[in-house]
């Protein structure tokens, strides 16, 4: 149970600094808790450094956390883990894949699929659990939804 909150609060954590400019671990506890996660400052700390996130300099000076773009091995088994725990189902409409997701997980498993960097994906845009991902051909969309199904382990 424990891991399974962990996991939740890590995506929500991706999801929320992709989405707004966070500077501090302050902030990022207010919009956790905002969220309905119930967080110390050591929790946060300890998130932010599993998560291998940095600061990168924004408009007028002020800084904001980010993901680290490593290929680190520990990075691509974070997002396999969003990508596993996120994911409901997925659907394709010629080189559109259609991904639905737990309500609230969409925008950190369309950073995951954005972090694997499949040539054949040309895009993801993220709603609240619903993720629309242009491929470059219907081909293409096949081969994506095969990776898919072999990372989560799921066959539909």
């Amino acid at each position: 149970m424990e891991a399974d909150m962990k996991v939740g609060r890590q995506a929500k954590i991706i999801d929320l600094i992709n989405r707004y400019d966070i500077e501090t671990q302050e902030e990022l506890a207010e919009h956790l808790n905002r969220e309905g996660f119930q967080v110390t400052q050591a929790t946060i700390s300890r998130d932010i450094r599993e998560l291998k996130l940095t600061k990168i300099a924004v408009n007028g000076g002020r800084q904001k956390y980010a993901v680290m773009q490593t290929g680190g091995v520990g990075m691509n088994e974070k997002y396999l883990r969003v990508l596993r725990e996120g994911f409901v189902s997925m659907d394709m409409a010629q080189n559109i894949l259609v991904v639905k997701t737990v309500s609230g997980m969409a925008m950190a498993v369309a950073a995951a699929l954005d972090a694997m960097h499949w040539s054949e994906v040309a895009g993801c845009i993220a709603g609240d659990d619903t993720i629309m991902c242009a491929l470059h051909s219907a081909d293409d969309t096949v081969q994506v939804m095969e990776k898919i199904r072999r990372i989560v382990g799921k066959q539909q």
